[in-house]
């Protein structure tokens, strides 16, 4: 099996249990209602199991694809030229097809409960407008995925940049993810995850999938500019190579024009 077969399984059985843990557990809080009134509990409990979820697949499947299983997170290491146009376009396809199936899954499992409906429980898609728990509306949804996914990404980007401490980039992108999902789902259920978004839409249908645009385009945005904002602080090595040659060739070119003067 080639290495690119490898990555690509790795991406889509990554991402389907992505979606699987994360997804469900969001399901079973804010459909099912399994801890009762308590919102603030079942908030803490989805935002805790796509950290932890997030964090365990970093370790597993991370020494074979990176372990991006979110194309926000592929699209911002193509920027920061740490993969190929062919990578992130496979890595693409992997998500995707990942998360359908992760969805589909999820969907075969609470089929099974005489309490389950998937029009009224549904698949825990993102929404914004009345499908949003504080009624943003689709400005505000963009903006809040453009700046939780930029902050992820970045985080992501810093923790897995050459010489970083592998053995804490796993719970600190974790950490991060659940602190973005904890303030993101009142808002639109927080994607900070195309993919994520994907599966759950295709499935429900619905408001769900003519929303779906949003939560394709603004975290790959969001991506765009955290890619932007780290390459400002962490320049690639040829980048620094550059600067430092041209410094070198601007000392020297200062010394010759001093020559004659002496």
């Amino acid at each position: 099996m080639g290495m690119m077969a490898r990555k690509f399984a790795a991406e889509l059985a990554g991402t389907a249990l992505l979606v699987l843990f994360g997804v469900g557990v969001a399901i079973l809080v804010l459909g099912f209602r399994v801890f009762g009134t308590s919102l603030a509990a079942g908030l803490v409990a989805v935002a805790l199991a796509f950290g932890l979820v997030y964090a365990a697949l970093v370790y597993v499947v991370g020494p074979i694809s990176g372990g991006h299983v979110n194309p926000a997170v592929t699209f911002g290491a193509y920027l920061a030229r740490r993969i190929t146009t062919f990578e992130l376009l496979s890595y693409w396809a992997a998500q995707l097809i990942g998360a359908i199936l992760g969805t589909l899954l999820l969907w075969l499992m609470f089929s099974t409960s005489p309490l389950y409906s998937k029009s009224r429980i549904g698949l825990g898609a993102n929404g914004y407008g009345p499908s949003s728990l504080l009624r943003v509306s689709m400005g505000g949804a963009f903006l809040v995925e453009v700046v939780l996914t930029g902050v992820f990404v970045l985080v992501v980007l810093s923790l897995t940049r050459e010489g970083a401490s592998v053995a804490v980039s796993g719970m600190g992108i974790g950490i991060a993810l659940a602190l973005a999902n904890l303030i993101g789902i009142p808002f639109d259920g927080a994607s900070i995850n195309p993919a994520r978004s994907f599966g759950p839409a295709i499935i429900t249908g619905g408001p769900a999938l003519s929303q779906l645009w949003l939560f394709l385009v603004a975290p790959l945005v969001g991506s765009l500019l955290a890619a932007g904002f780290h390459l400002t602080f962490h320049p690639l090595p040829s980048e620094i190579r550059a600067a430092h040659d041209q410094a070198l060739a601007q000392l020297a070119g200062a010394e010759e024009q001093r020559s004659p003067q002496r």
